[in-house]
């Protein structure tokens, strides 16, 4: 007897599904704009900072990018609880989110700085550009136009694996699509749906960051 697909209950679950869609959304983009600024922050120091910080970003990021994600979501949501430190399934997966992918930029931005010609130090100084002037406008910029397209992937790939974050009953897309499967008991169709959505989410995140380096950087080509 063969298996027969029904998608006759979808009108009726859309809205979880939307709902789910719209935090995934936030996740990615509050997750994407601090995790960014935070890994610029520990590229800096790795690069230009000052000698006593380096040895502490390169702990945190070694740390980060040598454990799984959801031992470090479960870590921030069950085990910080016992210091004091209450949040709730969403602030939890937000702050993993930006931990996890603030170290994994930290690298990509600092491969950037590192491929700065020296010369460029010194044309800042030559300007009477302050250090910060200098990092931001002579160092960071160039260096973020040569790492966007590796930069657009991993946030692609840290909203993908936002998935994850419905271990702690954070209300993302999987988590709806997991409730869903559980009354309908449509398991196939439900994550023929979800697996949709989450390829769709891919492809426009992808065009917009590509949009994103566009605008930020006008000389270099879409990345595709």
């Amino acid at each position: 007897m063969g298996y027969q697909l029904n998608f006759a209950w979808l009108p009726q679950y859309w809205p979880a599904l939307l709902e789910g869609v719209g935090i995934t959304a936030y996740l990615t983009v509050v997750g994407a704009v601090l995790g960014c600024l935070l890994g610029v922050l520990c590229a800096w120091t790795r690069a230009l900072g000052p000698l006593w910080a380096r040895p502490f970003v390169v702990g945190y990021v070694e740390l980060i990018r040598n454990t799984p994600f959801m031992i470090q979501l479960f870590f921030i949501f069950y085990g910080l609880p016992s210091l004091g430190v209450q949040m709730d399934a969403l602030q939890a997966a937000t702050l993993a989110m930006v931990v996890n992918l603030g170290a994994y930029s930290c690298e990509i931005i600092r491969a950037g700085i590192q491929a700065t010609p020296r010369g460029q130090f010194e044309a800042g100084a030559s300007l009477a550009m302050t250090p910060i002037q200098t990092f931001i406008h002579v160092i960071l910029i160039p260096a973020l136009q040569r790492i966007w397209p590796a930069l657009s992937s991993q946030i692609v790939i840290v909203m993908l694996g936002s998935a994850v974050v419905s271990q702690i009953a954070a209300e993302d897309l999987s988590y709806a699509a997991n409730f869903i499967q559980s009354r309908n008991f449509r398991a196939f169709e439900t994550y023929i749906v979800s697996t949709l959505i989450y390829l769709m989410l891919s492809i426009v995140l992808r065009q917009i960051l590509s949009g994103v380096g566009m605008a930020l950087f006008p000389k270099r080509k879409a990345v595709r």
